[in-house]
């Protein structure tokens, strides 16, 4: 919930010219389908809780995407200042690693609500340093901090650090958050060069 409110913040601060709707909207749409989700998720409904953070995650990420191509667009046309182009290439990229790091973490391994039914963690699509220890702990599961972990080290170094990606769909998901990041990190370069 702390991640979702960070992106809803952020997207407050990004120039009009590059939100698509009012700056509030994100904030106000997400906020909306959390408190479903929270319910969904105290009442015991974990399809529910599932299905309604897929869509919250979808919609940011659809967000993110707009925005980007939209700060793209920006750039050769001159329409915002140097200094606004900067800060939302900034805002973007940590979005970007807020987006994915919700992403690994409500897909791997099932999910979260499938990972607390569990005694430790299951197999998933990452292998944790603590998972491949000389003598890992059997009750260790991954937390958000985790992902979000996951996720600054692939928009960083444009690849998983520490973290090896095991399955399909997140080195595709991988693929995708490196190629935003670069996308954006090229955005802030050629406008830096540009002011130079």
């Amino acid at each position: 919930m702390l991640g979702l409110a960070a992106i809803g913040g952020l997207r407050l601060a990004l120039p009009r010219a590059l939100t698509v709707g009012p700056q509030w909207l994100l904030l106000v749409v997400a906020g909306g389908l959390l408190i479903p989700t929270v319910i969904a998720r105290r009442r015991g409904y974990a399809r529910v809780n599932q299905v309604l953070g897929f869509v919250i995650s979808s919609v940011i990420t659809c967000d993110l995407l707009v925005t980007l191509t939209a700060l793209v667009a920006a750039l050769p046309a001159h329409s915002e200042s140097p200094g606004a182009l900067l800060r939302s290439g900034a805002i973007l990229w940590v979005t970007n690693v807020l987006v994915f790091a919700s992403w690994y973490w409500r897909l791997d391994a099932g999910g979260p609500n499938a990972r607390e039914q569990r005694p430790a963690h299951a197999p998933g699509a990452f292998l944790f340093p603590q998972m491949s220890a000389e003598a890992p702990d059997p009750s260790w599961r991954p937390g958000f901090v985790d992902y979000l972990f996951v996720a600054f080290n692939t928009s960083a170094a444009f690849s998983p650090t520490d973290t090896p990606v095991l399955s399909r769909w997140a080195k595709l998901l991988n693929m995708v958050q490196a190629s935003i990041s670069f996308t954006t990190v090229a955005v802030l370069l050629a406008r830096g060069v540009g002011i130079l």
